[in-house]
């Protein structure tokens, strides 16, 4: 405001108002005399109530700009430690109280000037004098600001604050010193003034405290100059707690306990600031303290959310016994904005901690299935859980083995939550097959899906689908999991040779309310041959027209129906004369007992079960019949090469040399040169640990008996071959994409048909390229001209 200037008529009056105004003629503020109420009414006669106002307000401005606020602000300069900075705070306060004291006589002159003559000018947006004298002592202080004021103000109110929680925290009202003596009589320093329980200066603090927010209070200054400091201080007091509280521990809920704890300790010592020592019964009710409240709930709730998802992936891989943790991050989530910030957080953790090839195929499925079932908690919708496993979905379709594991899981014995949740698909499959009226019932409790849900997919359908359904749809194909328990159903079979198929019956029963009748048809015949075979070796030797017990040894044999079993590996072992002679038996025995039909032996497969006799021990041992070939054949010399027994046996060296190790390994065969081996009949140093009868032979590798995932699909693309030759003899070339959907018309027809890809198409007719027997030019393939 800019300084006034007026002429008087009378010389006398403007000394009857300096008299009246000592603020006017004095550099300090000052009273006025009491007795001259008539001056007053003289001043509104001569009309000069408006420029005495603007001369006084004027003149508080200077002496706020030029002497208290450079005196309050010199205050705030370096303090020693958080003591210094608490008392350098309460005396600026003082200094600051004690000096705007003196305007207030001033103030109420001029408002009773006002109310004579009858004005209510609006000056700095406020109708009162007394509120123009607070704008103008906030905004002079704020004028001066200066950098390292906000140092002092912490040290008073982290001081205050310490001293506080220092009490006890279950009660808002100010705790007395000899309260407080009587909680800490047994321990040497006092933890809230730091000092020695004999000097505590806890009760003195608490004083200043409750005195200097009044002041600032009665000042309208205690938001504007601390308003930030007690916001941060309260904070990083409730960041501390949180993480202090639910560090690691996720089978308890901390929501009750934390509100509990934000309801007594910081409401009760922001009670202190804003109400001072009296805690009255409305206190809940002052503006400030519910503003405060309702922002530091939210900041708790936001804080806790933000440690949770911290620690989610630990969560999710503790569930169930994390199920209080999943519930509080829920509930959390209905209270703040964080749904994107768990989205990310959970993806990059489980890209950084999961999908990784350190970690095997099983684990990754044992965390996979642990987020469907905390996530679908977390929530009910099944967004969450879309969005944030997408990324380990993409990884287990690009591992080999997953679809193994996931199949060795549900049928495997022992504890298995996936064997366990193929138990419930029944009773789950009936329910998705009964009809229902809930979503007609409950209609008014719908809510939509959140609006990160993707369109293309019903909500019912992310509702319902359970852990093996969404374990399918990684793959998006039931064909290939029927495929692949069909190839470990056969593996199961042929390792063990005691028709026992309750357990196997079992599971595929289960299987096939998940499946489909139709999917495991195949795997019902194979299950049916295991019956029929053992029902055949009963017949077989119990009839004496077959002479079959009168052999030199027994045989049993598993007869498959080759159409229906998956394609065994092609390997090749010429067995021992007497024992083709004897399967040869089995084989006239079979063709007299079924007619028109025969045996085609899989002599690589199977078992053995040998006693060897040497001169000084005995054993008795279960092999494959590779490794019964190859103990033979010692048995008519005692030194063998591998080329010798390679050739004999028509067995590729290497897979030979592998074979003898097992025999290596019993102490039978010793290597005596290079590729040279020599039968042990005595064993001069014995073994520790005897062999012991009737053991087991286990291969030094676990071998699959069916063909790979890779050699199949190189046979069956064989089979696309032959049709590819036939089209480019008749239709001499024919460009990639025109192949492609000629195989899909001709090739990929029939219940056992797979698609080929483009993709997987261009790759094999490369190959065909580079193996000299297709060319290809302009975008086109031909046969090459003979």
């Amino acid at each position: 405001m800019a300084s006034p200037s007026v002429g008087f008529s009378t010389a006398g009056v403007w000394d009857k108002i300096c008299i009246a105004f000592p603020i006017l003629s004095s550099k300090e503020p000052k009273g006025y005399c009491h007795g001259d109420d008539h001056l007053l009414e003289e001043i509104n006669e001569l009309k000069l109530n408006t420029f005495i106002e603007d001369t006084i307000i004027y003149r508080i401005e200077q002496i706020m700009r030029q002497k208290i606020a450079p005196e309050f602000w010199s205050r705030f300069s370096t303090r020693e430690d958080e003591s210094d900075g608490f008392e350098r705070f309460k005396d600026a306060v003082d200094y600051l109280y004690s000096s705007l004291a003196n305007f207030l006589p001033v103030l109420e002159k001029l408002e009773k000037l006002r109310r004579n003559s009858g004005s209510h000018r609006v000056i700095y947006g406020e109708e009162t004098l007394l509120g123009t004298f607070k704008v103008i002592v906030t905004s002079t202080l704020h004028s001066q600001l200066p950098l390292t004021h906000q140092i002092i103000t912490e040290d008073f109110y982290k001081v205050s604050f310490k001293v506080f929680c220092n009490t006890d925290k279950s009660d808002i009202a100010f705790t007395t010193l000899k309260d407080q003596d009587e909680s800490l009589e047994d321990g040497v320093q006092c933890g809230g003034c730091g000092h020695e329980m004999e000097q505590c200066q806890c009760q003195s603090i608490l004083q200043v405290f409750h005195e200097t927010n009044r002041k600032l209070i009665e000042l309208d200054l205690l938001e504007r100059l601390a308003g930030e400091v007690i916001t941060s201080l309260i904070h990083i007091r409730v960041e501390n707690h949180v993480q202090e509280s639910c560090k690691g521990s996720f089978d308890t809920s901390h929501i009750s306990s934390l509100e509990s704890w934000l309801n007594t300790v910081v409401m009760g010592w922001l009670n202190h600031v804003y109400i001072g020592n009296a805690v009255s019964p409305d206190a809940s009710k002052h503006s400030s303290i519910k503003k405060y409240q309702q922002k530091i709930s939210h900041f708790l709730y936001e804080t806790y959310t933000r440690t949770r998802i911290e620690q989610l992936f630990n969560i999710i891989i503790e569930y169930p016994d994390s199920q209080p943790a999943v519930e509080d991050l829920r509930i959390c989530l209905q209270k703040t904005d964080l749904r994107l910030y768990l989205t990310q957080k959970l993806q990059r953790a489980l890209e950084t901690r999961l999908l990784h090839p350190g970690v095997n195929t099983p684990d990754v499925l044992t965390a996979y299935v642990a987020a469907i079932r905390a996530l679908r908690q977390l929530d009910p919708t099944g967004v969450l859980l879309e969005t944030v496993t997408q990324p380990v979905r993409q990884y287990l379709r690009w591992r080999d083995d997953t679809v193994r594991c996931v199949v060795s899981s549900l049928t495997e014995e022992g504890p298995s939550e996936l064997a366990d949740e193929l138990v419930r698909g029944e009773a789950l499959q009936l329910d998705e097959c009964t009809p229902s009226d809930e979503d007609m019932t409950n209609w008014e409790t719908w809510n939509p899906d959140p609006v990160d849900a993707d369109p293309s997919k019903t909500s019912k359908s992310r509702r319902t689908s359970d852990i093996i359904s969404m374990l399918v749809n990684v793959y998006g194909s039931k064909e290939l999991f029927v495929n692949e328990y069909r190839t470990l159903l056969a593996d199961r079979l042929l390792s063990q040779f005691s028709y026992n198929t309750e357990k196997e019956i079992r599971y595929l029963e289960l299987l096939k309310l998940r499946f489909g009748e139709s999917q495991l048809h195949y795997c019902e015949v194979m299950l049916k041959d295991v019956y029929d075979s053992k029902r055949i070796n009963t017949h077989l030797h119990s009839d004496p027209n077959f002479n079959l017990d009168r052999q030199q040894f027994p045989s049993t044999a598993m007869i498959l129906s080759a159409q229906f079993w998956p394609p065994f590996k092609e390997e090749t072992l010429e067995l021992p004369s007497f024992v083709k002679e004897h399967l040869q038996i089995y084989t006239k025995a079979f063709e007299t007992l079924k007619g028109n039909r025969t045996l085609c032996w899989k002599p690589h497969l199977g078992s053995v079960n040998l006693d060897i006799e040497l001169k000084d021990r005995k054993i008795n041992l279960t092999v494959s019949p590779i490794h019964a070939t190859i103990i033979w054949h010692f048995q008519t010399k005692n030194q063998w090469t591998i080329e010798e027994l390679s050739q004999l046996m028509h067995v590729p060296a290497t897979v030979l040399r592998r074979k003898i190790a097992f025999w290596q390994s019993q102490g039978l065969l010793r290597e005596v040169s290079t590729d040279s081996f020599l039968l042990v009949e005595e064993s001069a140093t014995r073994s520790k640990c005897p062999v012991p009868a009737d053991m087991v032979c286990e291969d030094e590798e676990t071998e699959s008996a069916m063909a790979s995932a890779h050699d199949q699909r190189e046979e069956e693309l064989q089979v696309f071959w032959s049709y590819i030759v036939g089209m480019l003899t008749n239709l001499d070339s024919m460009p990639l994409e025109r192949i492609h959907q000629m195989l899909k018309m001709f090739a990929s027809q029939g219940p056992t048909a797979v698609e080929c890809s483009l993709q997987e198409l261009r790759h094999f007719l490369d190959r065909k390229v580079r193996e000299h027997k297709l060319l290809f030019s302009g975008g086109f393939y031909r046969l090459p001209k003979s």
